[in-house]
This record gives C-alpha cells, structure tokens and sequence, in this order.
C-alpha cells in the first residue's frame, strides 16, 4: 500500500469510495483521463470492476482498477468520499481502520430530502466535521467539490466552476488543489476545515438557484484574484 506524501498526484494512487456515483464516477473519469491511478470503490465490489473496465475502454492505457470500498480505501494514498450524507457514517465507520496516515478528501454535503434547497448543516458544523471526528486525528481530512455538477464531468468540457478547499493542513490542501486542476478545475485554498460549513451550505443555494432561475450547472466562479495566483 503506497504510504500519504502530500506532494504531486500523479505519484499517487487515488482511491473514490462510492466511485460509481454520479460524482465518484466523473472524478474517476476526468483523473483516469489524465493519467492518474486511479481505484473506484463500491458497495459491490462487481459494479466498480465494470465501472473500471468501461474507463479502460474508453481511454485506453488508463490505470483505473474497481474493487469493494473497504479494499480501495487500502489501496489508495489519497481517498475521496463521495457518497451521500446519508450513507456517509457507515461507509467512514466500515473504512476507518485503512484511512491512517492517509488524506481523506471529503466530499459530503448534508443534504436532507425532501427539503435540498435549504440548508441543514449537522449538529457538529459540517460533514467535514463529522468525517475528521469518525476519521481520527492521524488522518488529514479536506473537503472539496461540494459545488461542481456531477453531470458536467462526464464530459470533455471546459469546466465553468471553481472548487473550494479547506483543511487544517496546508501541504494537504495542495493535494487536493492539483486534483481539482487535473480534473479541469480551478481550485483555491478556502482555510481551515470549520470553512466547510459554507461550502456545504452553498449546494442548497446552488440548488435553489438552479430551480428558480432554469439553470442546470450553476456553479461558482473567485473573482478578484489573478488566475495565475491559482
């Protein structure tokens, strides 16, 4: 198992836990397309291998490999959540004991059904919150892409969104801002990990926004700093 140095992603192995989800499954298409290695993790172990062999086809060569959460969440030096918040406390309790030493980039946005245009942040701040507390202390929690449309990346198109990461440690942020720039994003540091409340609380205003006005990959966009600062 490759051990957590926070430095250049392409010497990692990137592990999605839910990778066949709208989110997990477009990550894993954009980071498979840039040469990433790249594991997708399932409840079903059978679902990811397909999911896996079906990137292989489409971008030949790629380093794409599925198996059962719990295996690729071993499997990889950086882990990326991205299941609901529903299921969010099952799956970190079933793959804690392969998260230490490791980066666990949160994804989670606690959205409450039926009401997700409205924000309902957990009791403990954040589902950001929540994963460091399941998580431990020995293992770097960084939340991001709370905002980008899952949709929008499963295409080859230019991305029209910024992503918003925060954690409490900087060199693991940095990881986290090269993932997002190799999955064609721009990313920017947003601070510490109590900063994710507002990550998490602007999908429901996203999502309302998207309602109200017929818009279908709303997103956001840092104005104010050079692009080249990103």
């Amino acid at each position: 198992m490759t051990s957590n140095r926070p430095g250049d992603p392409s010497d990692q192995v990137i592990s999605i836990v839910g990778g066949t989800g709208a989110l997990g499954s477009g990550l894993a298409r954009r980071w498979a397309k840039a040469g990433l290695s790249v594991v997708i993790g399932s409840r079903v172990a059978e679902k990811a291998v397909t999911a896996a062999a079906a990137l292989r086809a489409r971008f030949p060569g790629a380093r794409v490999q599925g198996m059962g959460n719990l295996a690729a969440a071993r499997a990889g030096s950086v882990v990326v959540l991205t299941v609901p918040f529903a299921h969010q406390r099952l799956t970190l309790e079933e793959i804690q004991p392969a998260l230490a030493g490791k980066i666990l980039v949160d994804t989670t946005v606690p959205l409450v059904p039926p009401k997700v245009a409205r924000v309902q942040l957990p009791k403990e701040g954040s589902a950001a919150m929540i994963a460091q507390q399941l998580a431990g202390d020995g293992v770097a929690v960084v939340a991001a892409f709370h905002n980008v449309a899952a949709d929008s990346l499963h295409t080859d198109e230019e991305l029209d969104c910024d992503v918003l990461v925060v954690g409490n440690q900087a060199e693991a942020r940095e990881v986290v801002v090269k993932l997002a720039r190799d999955a064609g994003l721009r990313a920017w540091h947003a601070g510490s990990l109590e900063n994710a409340a507002a990550a998490e609380a602007l999908t429901s205003v996203l999502i309302f926004m998207n309602k109200r006005y017929g818009g279908v990959h709303t997103g956001l966009r840092i104005t104010g700093i050079p692009d080249d600062a990103a």
